[in-house]
């Protein structure tokens, strides 16, 4: 799954599981789930995330699942948003010990200052931010038309999800899906929804 970032990943893992404890962004019992539950279910949003694409990760909090994916997907221009003063603290001092060259922007994904700061994305992701149709609204101004959005979700929420499509679709959204990630990965296998702006994307400058 990660390659040659397998160390940086397991760097990020004993960061996780000392200061992410200490420092209140993880709970002590998750340490014995962060390869599963948390490093390769983040980094199976690979399977879906268009090559070289600009990626943000919104509400990122300890990094997950923006960290785990940019290891695993080298090829992508990540940017960790995340408004807490203290989980800002970690993301910078994650980026700079994996020696990675990704944006951190203290902030939320609906602030003006946030859109100005990532610029125009590809892809946004989010991991247990918020249901659904808010997400969609506080993500607007990141989702260009064409750009997709990617929700890590739990297996309660996959199955709500058809009867928010009408919802989903009258706040500017289409080809709304659910696809299972990881499958190969046991515990780690997930469910993401997928959904694109609609409108047709600007062409390049």
């Amino acid at each position: 799954m990660f390659g040659p970032a397998l160390g940086a990943a397991t760097a990020y893992v004993a960061k996780l599981a000392g200061d992410g404890v200490t420092r209140g962004l993880v709970g002590p019992r998750e340490v014995e789930r962060l390869w599963d539950r948390h490093l390769l279910n983040s980094a199976a949003l690979a399977e879906v995330v268009p090559e070289g694409a600009r990626v943000v990760d919104v509400g990122s909090g300890a990094g997950l699942p923006g960290v785990p994916l940019g290891l695993a997907r080298p090829d992508l221009e990540l940017a960790l948003v995340e408004p807490m003063a203290r989980r800002v603290e970690f993301l910078a001092e994650v980026v700079a010990e994996l020696d990675r060259s990704w944006q951190v922007v203290r902030g939320r994904a609906e602030e003006r200052a946030v859109v100005r700061a990532v610029g125009p994305v590809d892809v946004v992701t989010a991991r247990a931010v918020a249901p659904l149709p808010r997400l969609v609204g506080w993500c607007r101004g990141l989702l260009r038309p064409g750009a997709q959005l990617i929700a890590l979700v739990g297996a309660r929420a996959a199955e709500e999800v058809p009867a928010l499509v009408p919802e989903l679709e009258a706040a500017g959204m289409r080809d709304i899906s659910t696809r299972a990630v990881g499958v190969g990965l046991g515990a780690a296998a997930t469910t993401v929804v997928l959904m694109t702006r609609a409108g047709v994307p600007r062409p390049p400058r």
